[in-house]
């Protein structure tokens, strides 16, 4: 079976759950008293998509402004990039779209976007419409999911959905079956004044 590393990123506000959706994807577990995440974690899982195993190589990205510039380090070359926002507050949604422009502007061009509504768990305090967050990622062509890190509510059915929307490696076969050839470019005949 096909072993492939799909790197992802995490970006959002700060409090918004990233480490704890990360943290429930891969150790199924959740701590209320986790520490804001300085700079970037990183963690791995691998599981099985198809006939393929996906190891997803997560960057948990710090959602304090202070760490905002960093976060290009973390997307390039991503091959997905969840953008999470908390229900219960606005503003985190609205700092979402600039993180989706961002992305867009400076990211990998066939990057998978997904968003994530975090702490879906506490819906009677909801500030976000799920249906205004899912017009919005339907009009970027993003995965959109309600997620409770808490429950464990969509978190695997998020990287699952991520697994879907990457491309398959037997979409590209290499030609021939066995990879490519290297040349040397034919040189220049020397010449000598003699």
């Amino acid at each position: 079976m096909a072993l492939r590393e799909l790197k992802v990123c995490l970006l959002g506000d700060t409090g918004v759950g990233k480490s704890s959706i990360v943290w429930r994807f891969v150790e199924d577990s959740f701590d209320p008293n986790i520490n804001p995440t300085i700079g970037a974690s990183f963690m791995t899982k691998t599981v099985q998509y198809q006939n393929e195993l996906h190891k997803f190589l997560i960057w948990d990205t710090a959602g304090q402004e202070r760490f905002r510039a960093l976060a290009p380090m973390y997307y390039r070359g991503s091959a997905a990039a969840i953008i999470v926002y908390d229900i219960t507050k606005e503003e985190t949604f609205s700092t979402l779209k600039n993180w989706v422009r961002e992305l867009r502007q400076h990211g990998p061009p066939s990057i998978v976007v997904a968003i994530a509504g975090n702490k879906c768990d506490l819906s009677d305090v909801r500030e976000v419409m799920e249906r205004d967050a899912k017009d919005y990622a339907d009009s970027i062509h993003a995965i959109f999911v309600e997620t409770s890190a808490k429950n464990a509510i969509n978190i695997n059915e998020l990287f699952i959905e991520i697994s879907r929307r990457i491309p398959s490696t037997d979409a590209n076969p290499p030609s021939g079956g066995k990879g490519f050839k290297l040349r040397r470019q034919p040189s220049e005949p020397k010449r000598s004044c003699c």
